[in-house]
């Protein structure tokens, strides 16, 4: 799929609410703004079927104030593009309101090149697909943020965590300094926190169990370690201010994570 900026901006306001502007604005004001997350497992809420395996969004609303609910449509094997083709981009854009805002990370599933459903290059339709974001976003009157991918738990022969996403990091930032779009770089902030707890540490954030050795995946630990350097770098670049968040510096109990029933 190739896909112009005209016709993206074309579909972005014809689909758009026909009127933002004072009344929008005034309404925004008075209720609490949403941020809404798009994105893959890495993201997503986990069920009890699933569990310890958790998502770095199901930690994300303990350490935003509750008038700064998150709204998690994050799902696991999606890429950029699969979420828009099952549209659920479109479910996003039909609930976002303006002054709320929408937090994109995808590279995981982009990466498949083997997978025709789910594959962009990073430079070309991996930028095309994420513009959809932006501008769906913005035509709503509700910010957009991009977040490059968290790191795999992957280590060289000297111990050093080496990184593996490709070109889809720098792919997104030249996005964002393009579109002007706030970045928050999780892939850096991660491979750095992975490079800290190193070979051994990493095992206690990751999905590793009796069963299984997950190297991409979270438990409770690193899914509220990721979830605090997401809301870090929210305040950080002012995309929330210091009342909007809590607890940066606490310490958060695993008990608070909880896997639902899924839905039958």
């Amino acid at each position: 799929m190739s896909l112009t900026r005209r016709q993206v901006t074309l579909a972005a306001v014809a689909a758009a609410p026909l009127a933002l502007a004072a009344t929008g604005t005034a309404q925004a004001a008075q209720r609490p703004r949403t941020l809404y997350i798009a994105g893959d497992s890495t993201a997503a809420q986990k069920y009890a079927d699933a569990a310890p395996e958790t998502g770095w969004g199901m930690a994300l609303p303990f350490f935003l104030h509750k008038d700064r609910p998150v709204s998690n449509h994050a799902v696991n094997g999606r890429s950029s593009k699969s979420f828009v083709d099952e549209g659920r981009l479109d479910v996003i854009l039909q609930a976002i309101r303006p002054g709320d805002f929408l937090l994109v990370q995808f590279a995981h599933n982009d990466e498949k090149a083997a997978d025709p459903t789910r594959y962009t290059e990073p430079w070309t339709t991996y930028q095309d697909y994420l513009r959809l974001y932006i501008d769906g976003a913005r035509a709503r009157g509700a910010r957009p943020v991009l977040a490059t991918a968290v790191e795999r738990r992957k280590f060289d022969a000297g111990g050093n965590a080496v990184p593996t996403h490709g070109d889809y990091p720098a792919a997104m930032r030249a996005l964002a300094q393009e579109e002007r779009v706030t970045l928050l770089d999780i892939q850096a902030l991660s491979l750095a926190l992975w490079q800290q707890l190193g070979v051994e540490g990493t095992k206690t954030y990751f999905n590793w169990t009796a069963t299984e050795q997950d190297n991409t995946h979270f438990n409770p630990p690193g899914a509220i370690a990721v979830a605090r350097l997401v809301a870090r770098e929210l305040l950080r670049t002012r995309v929330l201010g210091a009342q909007d968040v809590r607890r940066l510096d606490e310490e958060i109990p695993e008990s608070w994570i909880t896997w639902p029933q899924a839905a039958a």
